[in-house]
């Protein structure tokens, strides 16, 4: 299931732009790439007020099968993490798209969220 209301990287994160917030998203990893690594049990995440560039390196993730790195889809500064993952990593198996969520950036540049892939893009590219 990949939701229709997110944009993609090539690199398996989402991207979720709520509707009252154009300049902040959400961001995770998708089902497909959490199903590739396996039970998650590490999640590192950088801390509120990181300046990133997109397709930077903003954390890790450490599964029972390998540990990957994640990368920011557009650039901006980290206004949020959910420490829940500290105690919980888990929650990315379990619910990637909710409770999994990782961090909130306030997004630099609003334009660059239409160079990510939509739901049927994604999907082709996983197929």
């Amino acid at each position: 299931m990949v939701p229709e209301d997110r944009r993609y990287t090539a690199e398996h994160e989402w991207v979720h732009a709520p509707e009252d917030s154009a300049r902040i998203v959400r961001v995770g990893i998708t089902d497909f790439a959490q199903e590739q690594l396996g039970d998650v049990v590490y999640v590192s995440l950088p801390e509120v007020g990181t300046e990133l560039a997109a397709q930077a390196t903003f954390g890790e993730v450490e599964s029972t099968k390998s540990v990957s790195d994640l990368y920011a889809p557009v650039g901006g500064r980290v206004v949020a993490r959910n420490d829940e993952l500290e105690a919980r990593p888990e929650l990315v198996n379990s619910d990637p798209y909710g409770a999994g969520w990782m961090i909130e950036i306030e997004v630099s540049e609003v334009a660059g969220l239409d160079r990510l892939l939509d739901a049927e893009a994604y999907q082709a590219h996983t197929a």
